[in-house]
């Protein structure tokens, strides 16, 4: 039934990530499981159910929605990390391990440097713990790895590195731009040389939720899951709500057990039996309840910050397309942009349902490390000084240098 071509997903998870974000929310506002069902609906007002919250959060850390038989049965991944993917092999690629999920012995030894970071017999034992985030290893009584199944987290979560790089408190919603999924998926020996080197060249951070579709290769950066809530469309060319986002990316991405069909992309996946829609409701709920994190103090200078926003509402125009407290005219009569409008490239829109590009909600723009990019949905910008200079470029605008700056600086505090 699988393609090989066909990989992971996530979040933005993602997610995909981009991104594996998916549906659920206030009873009065729930969304649809199925796409088309019906028209967007207004922001989620009102407290979220905290027992749905809860339940949300395991499926979006644990879930894999039978996504085993393809990451083991046709990849075969599982084989490859029993036999050659230590924990600094898995480290290098992106992968992030939960320090809570560790015993007081294991971090113990960690830190006295006892525990063999260069042995995948470690990586075993530490998926059997439930300590690599986004992985789900199914461990057998003689510690030998038997099936490997992955989840909305892998993509949509990062850790704080509070306990060593790479290893920390999980930070959900997070997009893991660390993460290398085509490197990953091109350690399948189930590949041919063609699809690895397609997997090779995305890079980390990078994730193309639509090859496995129609064979193109235009990877897009793993979008945040975090500040969802008031956002009626999420993903970047607004093709319809984030529960026919949430179930695209389960289904098709990362291969779990369900129907999925949209006739304006030409795509129907039915992989019965269908172990996805009872979780979405409660996985929703759980996403929109993580708010955009704040900016760590020392982020932003305050002044020239205060100065920026004059300049994003005023001479930049910023807040024409940007508006309100979620920074997108999505919400506003759902309005699309064409590539040409925002200066993007058309190619990676063409392959969607509206062929347009959705203004991205800012949100979380001072968390990539060192406040170095990628921005924009093909990572293009490098950091929020060349984003602004690109909309400079575009729209003729007459700002200064300070002004540049101030705005950089206002950027930093959404």
């Amino acid at each position: 039934m699988h393609d090989t071509r066909l990989w992971l997903g996530s979040i933005s998870a993602l997610a995909g990530l981009a991104l594996a974000l998916v549906v659920a929310a206030c009873e009065e506002d729930a969304e649809p499981t199925e796409p088309f069902a019906g028209s967007p609906p207004s922001a989620s007002a009102g407290p979220l159910n905290p027992a749905l919250v809860a339940q949300g959060k395991a499926v979006f850390r644990f879930e894999t929605y039978g996504d085993e038989s393809f990451w083991t049965d046709t990849l075969r991944l599982h084989e490859v990390i029993r036999s050659a993917v230590s924990p600094t092999t898995a480290l290098s690629v992106g992968l992030k391990v939960d320090a809570d999920a560790l015993p007081a012995q294991v971090k113990a030894g960690l830190k006295a440097g006892t525990v063999d970071l260069d042995d995948p017999a470690t990586t075993v034992a530490l998926l059997k713990l439930g300590a690599v985030v986004g992985v789900i290893g199914h461990v057998n009584t003689s510690n030998q790895l038997t099936a490997v199944g992955i989840t909305c987290a892998l993509c949509h979560s990062t850790v704080d590195n509070s306990f060593a790089p790479g290893i920390g408190r999980r930070l959900d919603g997070w997009p893991n731009r660390d993460l290398n999924v085509g490197a990953i998926i091109a350690l399948s020996p189930a590949l041919t040389a063609a699809q690895r080197a397609v997997y090779s060249s995305w890079g980390p951070g990078m994730y193309d939720p639509r090859f496995n579709i129609d064979g193109k290769n235009i990877p897009v950066v793993i979008p945040p899951a975090f500040g969802l809530r008031h956002v009626k469309r999420e993903i970047y060319t607004g093709d319809d709500t984030i529960s026919y986002w949430n179930a695209y990316v389960a289904i098709t991405q990362m291969h779990g057990h369900g129907h999925f069909a949209d006739p304006r992309i030409g795509v129907e996946v039915n992989n019965s039996p269908d172990l996805v829609s009872s979780k979405l409701h409660a996985l929703r709920t759980y996403q929109f309840s993580l708010e955009t994190p704040e900016p760590k103090p020392g982020i932003f200078d305050a002044q020239a910050a205060r100065r920026g926003r004059a300049v994003f509402e005023g001479v930049a125009r910023c807040a024409r397309c940007h508006l309100g407290s979620t920074y997108t005219d999505v919400n506003a009569g759902l309005r699309l942009h064409t590539a040409a409008e925002v200066g993007q490239d058309p190619a990676y829109a063409a392959r969607s349902a509206t062929g347009l590009y959705r203004t991205t909600p800012l949100r979380g723009l001072w968390h990539p490390p060192q406040l170095v990019g990628p921005y924009f949905h093909d990572g293009n910008a490098g950091t929020l000084a060349e984003v602004v200079e690109h909309y400079v470029q575009r729209f003729g605008l007459s700002l200064s240098a300070r002004q540049k700056a101030d705005l950089v600086e206002f950027l930093k505090t959404l």
